[in-house]
């Protein structure tokens, strides 16, 4: 009914718009009991298969909601009640920006497929962190933060820390972006040089927290080996909690949309089905290499249950849905759970 009715209709309405249209309503119609009760009913799965302990968290099942579909933590109820065993907000920044101009959010269906350059537009962390304060679903909050685009790069640690401190109470892990490709010189974060300086002052503000909270890295698709190799040395060095594989990717290779609509839309992150090998090769990489011993997080292209599975199975322990969940809709949630279920347990 989703792909056959519904996406068609949302599809014919400009994509960023739709997108606070489907949450504005979902959070109208879940202030009804019954209908919230009528989404867990129909959305959520609860097995002790489905249960996964990772960097001392406790998570209800594996798939999460990544960074960038609630970016200021508005919606965090009325998505618990999709089935999600995690949620992250974000990317979260110092000051409220309004991210680049419209329009920024481009479908291109004929991939399944994403491309946006929103400019991690926010409300900025003091806003986010009173939101969470009366967050009471007790879901795992993921708290993804980032630089103002007016912070230059040099100042860039301090961003972090004050995003750090001030959202360390309401969250329960920590993600530091530092990879993404749609704001000016941002992946230039993601260099080695910039993470031994950042790193080391967030830990020791972590150390004197009454509750220490899980860090993680979110990385890019586009490194090669080398910057790959680096990163999880530097990853294992300072003994971080685990790592995001991956953000969006600039490459725009065997696509089927053509050329000349994608030079009409422009430069930006590209999302969805054409990442999934991509971000697949990442993970298992990242695995082998460590071990298996880093905790991983996939995300990119997961579509459907078996994309999930595909990550589980190149080495990721939790994964997360983004474009999928907009391209398959709400049920794939519990798709992937039924069939993680029907393999724990045979």
């Amino acid at each position: 009914m989703y792909k056959l009715i519904i996406r068609p209709l949302l599809f014919t309405i400009d994509p960023e718009r739709v997108h606070y249209i489907i949450l504005k309503t979902l959070k109208f119609i879940c202030n009804i009991s019954i209908i919230g009760w009528l989404f867990r009913f129909f959305y959520q799965k609860n097995s002790p298969s489905l249960e996964k302990e990772l960097f001392g968290l406790k998570f209800k099942n594996p798939v999460g909601l990544a960074a960038g579909f609630d970016k200021n933590g508005k919606y965090i109820k009325e998505l618990a009640n999709l089935g999600f065993g995690f949620i992250e907000i974000g990317t979260v920044t110092p000051k409220a920006q309004p991210g680049n101009p419209k329009k920024r959010l481009f479908r291109i269906a004929k991939d399944e497929a994403i491309i946006n350059r929103l400019g991690i537009n926010n409300d900025g962390s003091e806003i986010c962190a009173e939101r969470l304060k009366n967050n009471n679903s007790n879901l795992i909050i993921g708290g993804n933060i980032g630089k103002n685009s007016s912070t230059s790069n040099e100042n860039a640690d301090l961003d972090y820390i004050h995003n750090f401190e001030v959202l360390h109470p309401y969250v329960d892990y920590f993600v530091l972006n530092v990879s993404c490709p749609n704001v000016s010189n941002f992946t230039k974060l993601q260099d080695v040089e910039f993470l031994k300086k950042l790193i080391p002052q967030l830990k020791s503000i972590n150390s004197k927290k009454e509750k220490q909270k899980p860090i993680l890295i979110k990385i890019s698709p586009d490194l090669n080996h080398k910057q790959l190799d680096e990163t999880i040395e530097l990853i294992l060095k300072e003994k971080l909690d685990g790592i995001i594989a991956t953000n969006t990717t600039t490459s725009r290779d065997n696509l089927k949309t053509t050329s000349n609509i994608l030079e009409k839309i422009g430069n930006g992150g590209l999302s969805g089905l054409p990442l999934k090998d991509k971000s697949t090769e990442v993970i298992k990489y990242i695995s082998k290499k460590t071990n298996k011993k880093l905790p991983i997080i996939g995300v990119g292209g997961i579509m459907n249950p078996q994309d999930a599975l595909d990550k589980i199975d190149a080495g990721a322990d939790l994964i997360q849905l983004y474009t999928g969940f907009i391209y398959s809709g709400p049920s794939l949630v519990k798709k992937i759970n039924n069939l993680l279920i029907k393999r724990n347990e045979s």
